[in-house]
């Protein structure tokens, strides 16, 4: 069990963890749950019968810990996402690749979208990080939300469009 979790820890930790702190945006919850996360991968490891790719069954099950975190924090059908105020968080993830906060800084834009994201449903959400932010196939998106491919591609036509009208307001008040 040793090596299992050794190389799916090194293949997928930096993406689960970017998921869940996408999710969060706090570093020690994103940790917290990170590691009930690894411990259902553990308990359910022997019952993992192949349908789906690992990292599949992994963000199904990171998917699941999430929103009942979520559900036992009484915010259910509450906003999701708050303004991701990154300056002040002073967060840092150990990777190469870039921060969250420093895609924030390098770009206005993608500032805009995360603000655009509180106007989305929380599938739309879902959906919009693992397809865009997670780089997930549409296959892949629709095993890890249990969606039909069909009910991927029309949750993510309908939050891009949310995201395209919140966008052009932000810039029609700006210009």
């Amino acid at each position: 069990m040793k090596p299992f979790f050794d190389d799916f820890y090194d293949k997928y930790h930096q993406d689960l963890f970017q998921y869940v702190f996408y999710m969060v945006k706090d570093r020690q919850v994103a940790e917290d749950l990170v590691q009930d996360i690894y411990i259902k991968v553990i308990r359910s490891y022997e019952s993992f019968d192949g349908r789906s790719n690992e990292k599949t069954w992994l963000f199904s099950i990171a998917k699941h810990v999430t929103i009942d975190y979520f559900r036992k924090q009484g915010r259910k059908r509450k906003r999701f996402f708050e303004f991701f105020n990154w300056e002040e968080k002073g967060e840092k993830l150990p990777s190469s690749a870039p921060l969250p906060e420093e895609l924030v800084e390098k770009s206005e834009q993608l500032q805009q979208v995360y603000r655009g994201l509180d106007q989305c449903s929380i599938d739309q959400k879902n959906v919009i990080i693992l397809r865009f932010m997670q780089s997930m196939s549409i296959q892949e998106t629709a095993e890890i939300l249990d969606f039909t491919e069909s009910k991927v591609k029309t949750i993510q036509h309908r939050g891009l469009k949310v995201l395209k009208k919140i966008l052009n307001r932000e810039v029609d008040l700006s210009g």
